[in-house]
C-alpha cells in the first residue's frame, strides 16, 4: 500500500493525515482561513509538506470551496484543486460517489468533490459496521451521517441539501456564533434576547466550562483579545448587553452551560430527525471531531451505543485523539483509494 496521505482542505484549517500501509502515524492541522485569499492556504501546505513528507499518492477532499473567497463553489472546487495540484505530487480528488478522479478531470465532478469529506468518513464506517449513526462534531459544523446494512443512507448530498435533511447542522464548538445558538437566553430571572453581532463564539462558552480540548481553537477571538477564562466571561457577557462585572462568575458560568446545553439539543434534534428516517432505533453512534464528549453525552440521551472513529482504523497510539479530530484526512488515508 506504501504511503497515502490524506488532506482536508476547510474554510479555515488545512488537515492532514499520513498512513504508512494502511497504518495512521501522524496527523496535522494548521490554520489557513480562505476569507482573505488563498495565500495562508499556500503557505500551510509549505509546513505541512515539511513536516509530513514524501508519499506515494496525496489524495485531497475539500469544504473550503464554499468560502466567499470564491464566487461559487464550482470555482471554489477549480481553484483549491489547482492549488493542490501544484503543491503536492501524485494527486487525486476525492469525489465522494465517484471515487477519486485526476485533478485535470476535477471540472466534470464538481458537485461530486464540492464539501465531500463527510463521505470519505461515511464510507469507511460502512465498510466497518453494518447500523452506524455517524457524528462529527468539528470548529464549525457538525455532520449527522446515517449508515444501514453497510451502505451510506444520508437523504442529502451537497450543502443544501444535507441542512434541510438534518444531516448537516451548522454549529460548532470553536467557531460556531452564540447569536446563531440561541435567540434569547437566562440572566438575572429574566429572557434576555441576544445582540445580533459576533462579540463571542462558542469557544468562549466551552473554555469558561473547561470543555475545549487542548489545541482545537488555532482562530483569533471574536474581539481579537486574550483567550482566557476572564476575557471569554466578558465577550459571553456583551452577547447580553453587559459587562462580565454587572454579576459574579458563577452567573457566567451558568449562562454558559445553558449555551452548551442548547448546542448540544440541537444536535440531538438533528440526530434523532435523521435516525426517525430509517432502521437506527438502536445504532452505534460513532464520533469524531473535536466535540467527542459532547457526542458521547448526545449517544448516551439517545440510548445508543457509542465509539470513536479512531477505533475503527490501525492508529498509532500517540495519534489517536488527532485522528478524531481530523478525521476526513485519515479516511482518505485508510481508505487508499486508486
Amino acid at each position: 500500500m506504501g504511503v497515502v496521505i490524506g488532506w482536508d482542505i476547510g474554510g479555515v484549517h488545512l488537515k492532514a493525515a499520513r498512513a504508512e500501509d494502511g497504518r495512521i502515524t501522524e496527523v496535522i492541522q494548521y490554520a489557513s482561513p480562505l476569507r482573505a485569499g488563498t495565500e495562508l492556504l499556500r503557505q500551510a501546505f509549505a509546513e505541512a509538506r515539511t513536516e509530513m513528507g514524501a508519499a506515494d499518492r496525496n489524495v485531497v477532499t475539500m469544504t473550503g470551496e464554499l468560502a466567499d473567497t470564491f464566487s461559487s463553489r464550482k470555482e471554489g472546487v477549480k481553484r483549491l484543486t489547482k492549488l493542490a495540484a501544484g503543491e503536492l505530487d501524485s494527486v487525486s480528488i476525492y469525489a465522494g460517489p465517484a471515487g477519486c478522479v485526476r485533478p485535470e478531470d476535477a471540472h466534470e465532478h464538481s458537485a461530486d468533490i464540492a464539501s465531500a469529506n463527510w463521505h470519505a468518513c461515511a464510507s469507511l464506517i460502512a465498510r466497518k459496521r453494518n447500523n452506524a449513526l455517524f457524528i462529527d462534531l468539528g470548529s464549525t459544523t457538525t455532520d449527522v451521517i446515517p449508515i444501514v446494512a453497510g451502505k451510506v443512507v444520508a437523504r442529502g448530498y451537497t450543502d443544501s441539501q444535507r441542512l434541510a435533511a438534518g444531516e448537516l447542522v451548522y454549529t460548532g464548538l470553536v467557531r460556531g456564533f452564540v447569536m446563531a445558538t440561541a435567540g434569547r437566553a437566562p440572566l438575572r430571572g429574566t429572557w434576555t434576547p441576544l445582540i445580533n453581532e459576533n462579540f463571542a463564539t462558542m469557544a468562549d462558552v466551552h473554555r469558561i466550562l473547561g470543555t475545549l480540548p487542548a489545541g482545537a481553537d488555532l482562530m483569533a477571538t471574536a474581539d481579537g483579545r486574550e483567550k482566557t477564562i476572564e476575557a471569554s466571561r466578558a465577550r459571553l457577557a456583551r452577547m447580553l448587553g453587559s459587562d462580565a462585572s454587572d454579576a459574579d462568575d458563577e452567573t457566567w458560568t451558568l449562562l454558559a452551560r445553558w449555551f452548551a446545553e442548547a448546542q448540544m439539543r440541537a444536535i440531538a434534534d438533528a440526530a434523532t430527525l435523521v435516525m426517525s428516517s430509517g432502521a437506527l432505533a438502536s445504532a452505534t453512534v460513532i464520533a469524531a471531531g473535536i466535540g467527542l464528549t459532547v457526542i458521547e453525552e448526545i449517544a448516551r440521551r439517545l440510548g445508543c451505543g457509542y465509539a470513536t472513529f479512531d477505533e475503527l482504523l490501525d492508529v498509532a497510539p500517540d495519534v489517536r485523539a488527532a485522528v478524531c479530530h481530523c478525521a476526513s484526512a485519515a479516511a482518505l488515508a485508510s481508505l487508499s483509494p486508486s
